[in-house]
């Protein structure tokens, strides 16, 4: 095993990183529900795979609660249903990072499950530490070709000459919009942030010191600012990943210097950590906030729960359109026993029109595969819900620089510098100025 990679799995264990509503490391939407019992999540990894009946029993771990969850029981009861010889028992683990803990756990005792669906900013993490399967031959022995998959997914499949994992469940940040409150302010959808800051602005309602309505708002996470970094022609990690690259060029002071103005004036309204994603949700269907940076994954939620005219649009450039994705991937772990009938999970979820392309339409994430994209089910959803097919076409600018095995570690430290920041209004550059020294130690290590 590299020794970096088991470092840093044991810090990540130590550490138990927080996260905020879209995984905290950086995007999608997790969602929420009843915790899964580690305990009864047998390692399919042990001897015994075999199920009664001759049945080869595949376990499953993911991160999806509340209608998600319900979306993907259902796939995996489809799989189950059409296939005689392998069952796939599915355990929801909690969130990304409560998911990555535990499989942490599960590695290190040999009790691990075969499938594993993971937040795509620690695949680099677990595929150094030489715990993930390669998929290339799998692909290979099914005619698949990774050219098949959206080629602005696929960015934390390969580490280390290997395929170690495939998209799944993946997002990226978007602009949704009340345009019904546009409208009545005869402003357009903001496509630059001097258009955002003058449409907040101009959507804020205060009665006395109380906030009626603010303009935008965000939930708690590292997503937005890093999609703000790339909108300023800034990096996160610089290219050699010794440092952070959007420090000493004034980027960061900028990004937080337009932030911190807006929550100034109301423009922008900062959650507290805690449960933030659905707080922003909850304020925006209500009408309380006009415009929310949020996870393409809250489409189909938001869709459902609102009475006024719903619209999304790209994230507003700077310098430049850019954003990063984020969701998960699924990976298999190089220690299951049962490495066929996993694959075949995992190549029905990607190929098979009743497989990830129902959770696709169910859900609101992105599309995976280019077959998917030019399904009739597809289009016929984005013609008749195009705010389905904005992240999509946003894809063009996705771009992630802060693709690096110490990336979990980073992330701890940037909330940090993100909380002094946003709740404590403490001073940028100094802020930064520590978190940059802390980046370099840790990239140092």
């Amino acid at each position: 095993m590299k020794n970096k990679g088991v470092l840093l799995l044991t810090l990540t264990l130590v550490l138990g990183l927080l996260a905020g509503c879209g995984g905290g490391s950086g995007g999608g939407n997790a969602g929420s529900g009843a915790k899964g019992d580690p305990a009864s999540a047998n390692s399919a990894g042990t001897a015994d795979a075999a199920a009664s009946g001759g049945k080869t029993t595949v376990q499953f771990w993911h991160s999806l609660g509340g209608k998600n969850g319900e979306y993907m029981d259902a796939l995996i009861q489809r799989f189950n249903e059409s296939h005689n010889d392998i069952e796939v028992v599915g355990t929801y683990q909690g969130g990304y990072d409560e998911t990555v803990t535990k499989l942490q756990q599960a590695v290190a005792s040999d009790t691990a499950p075969d499938v594993t669906m993971l937040e795509r900013a620690y695949v680099q993490m677990f595929a150094d530490s030489e715990v993930l399967e390669d998929l290339a031959p799998y692909l290979k022995g099914s005619g698949i070709s990774a050219d098949d998959f959206t080629a602005g997914l696929m960015g934390h499949s390969y580490f280390n000459d290997q395929l170690v994992s495939l998209p799944l469940n993946r997002s990226t940040p978007i602009l949704h919009v009340n345009k019904t409150l546009l409208d009545e302010q005869g402003l357009k959808v903001p496509t630059t942030w001097e258009e955002l800051k003058n449409a907040a602005n101009a959507l804020v309602v205060k009665e006395g010191n109380e906030y009626k309505r603010y303009g935008l708002t965000m939930p708690y996470d590292t997503w937005y600012p890093i999609a703000m970094i790339s909108q300023s022609g800034g990096r996160f990690f610089n290219e050699e990943s010794t440092s952070v690259g959007f420090v000493d060029n004034g980027v960061g002071q900028e990004v937080f210097g337009y932030l911190k103005e807006l929550q100034g004036t109301g423009a922008l309204y900062y959650p507290p950590a805690q449960d933030s994603g659905n707080i922003v949700n909850s304020m925006f269907v209500e009408g309380k906030v006009g415009m929310m940076f949020q996870s393409t994954g809250s489409i189909g939620g938001l869709s459902s729960s609102v009475d006024f005219d719903y619209v999304t649009a790209f994230l507003p450039k700077n310098d430049q359109f850019a954003n990063p994705t984020g969701g998960a991937n699924v990976a298999m772990l190089a220690g299951s026993k049962n490495k066929e009938a996993a694959w075949e999970f995992i190549r029905w979820m990607e190929t098979d029109p009743q497989g990830g392309l129902q959770f696709i339409l169910q859900s609101g994430y992105l599309p995976f595969t280019k077959q998917m994209v030019e399904s009739a089910e597809m289009k016929e959803l984005w013609a008749k819900e195009p705010n389905r097919k904005v992240a999509y076409d946003q894809l063009q600018y996705a771009v992630d620089t802060n693709m690096d095995v110490a990336w979990p570690e980073v992330m701890h430290e940037f909330f940090s510098a993100i909380e002094a920041i946003m709740y404590d209004s403490k001073d940028i550059a100094a802020t930064l100025d520590t978190f940059k020294k802390e980046a370099e130690r840790i990239l140092a290590e």
